[in-house]
């Protein structure tokens, strides 16, 4: 399967015609389309359902796209590395994350490298602990910070010295807006929006000491803003991080810690043994420099 194949595969993905995609890649249909059924001849799957106006991507066109993707983006940041591997400390630099107040000391840390060296460029990502730790494992990122309890086993890692703190977001009009904090009984007793991580379902069954399943769950969410819609919209009570979400001034929703207090902490990991680039072990270097002065 050839690189530029897949280059044209992912140009019919996001143009959804043929005659779209031709244009953008500035060549004739006819190649386009017998590239694409070679394509679907070598892998013995249907890749496209063709409509009258527009093509549709089967499933295995859906994950050949996500894969199709990820290679190109590898191989652009392959490319990248080498070109600037020479004296002058510049780049790309590709960092995962979960939602966390803890990213302020790595933004601080990315202020200060492009100050002193302008041509380091910072890629941001943000998905969930499972979303990051793939993106480490195909290479796509050269860092991740996870959000505590996380598996840094495989890893190597630095403790960032943060702490995010558990609890409640609400409207401030609710009945229990008033209330100090959280209680595991007052929690039973909500309709909840929660995380759909396996790994926070274990941290917060161990604070309930219960059956997570226990809890009223309403709805789930990857990534807490769309939650705070639906806090918004008076569909539930979220149980998430503090500090992600703004509740001050004008704002229709306030935050109200668990009790006891429930506190996690974050790390930043990378691979054993991977080689860096002038311009990661640079950023590296800072961040310890950072952390040290915490």
């Amino acid at each position: 399967m050839e690189f530029r194949v897949l280059q044209y595969f992912l140009a019919i993905a996001r143009e959804e015609t043929i005659s779209k995609a031709a244009e953008s890649l500035h060549i004739t249909q006819p190649p386009l389309s017998r590239q694409m059924k070679e394509l679907e001849e070598q892998l013995g799957k249907q890749l496209f359902i063709r409509g009258n106006r527009k093509i549709n991507l089967t499933e295995e066109g859906i994950l050949l796209r996500q894969r199709a993707e990820e290679i190109i983006s590898l191989v652009e940041k392959t490319e990248s590395e080498i070109m600037h591997s020479d004296t002058t400390i510049s780049g790309d630099i590709y960092i995962g994350s979960g939602e966390t107040e803890g990213m302020r000391i790595l933004a601080k840390v990315i202020d200060t490298c492009h100050k002193e060296y302008p041509k380091i460029k910072f890629h941001l990502y943000s998905g969930n602990s499972q979303d990051v730790v793939e993106k480490i494992e195909n290479g796509l990122i050269d860092f991740g910070v996870l959000i505590e309890p996380a598996d840094i086993s495989k890893y190597d890692f630095i403790k960032i010295p943060v702490k995010d703190k558990w609890g409640v977001l609400m409207r401030k009009d609710s009945p229990i807006a008033s209330l100090k904090s959280i209680t595991a009984d007052t929690l039973k007793k909500l309709p909840l929006i929660c995380s759909s991580q396996e790994i926070v379902k274990n941290e917060i069954s161990g604070w309930l000491n219960d059956d997570y399943n226990k809890l009223n769950i309403v709805a789930t969410y990857n990534l807490i803003y769309n939650a705070s819609l639906l806090v918004e919209e008076g569909s539930g009570y979220a149980l998430g991080l503090d500090k992600l979400i703004n509740t001050s001034g004008n704002s229709k929703l306030c935050f109200i810690p668990l009790e006891p207090k429930l506190e996690v902490g974050l790390t930043l990991i990378w691979k054993k043994y991977h080689l860096f680039s002038k311009a990661t072990s640079y950023f590296l270097n800072q961040l310890r420099k950072e952390i040290n002065k915490s």
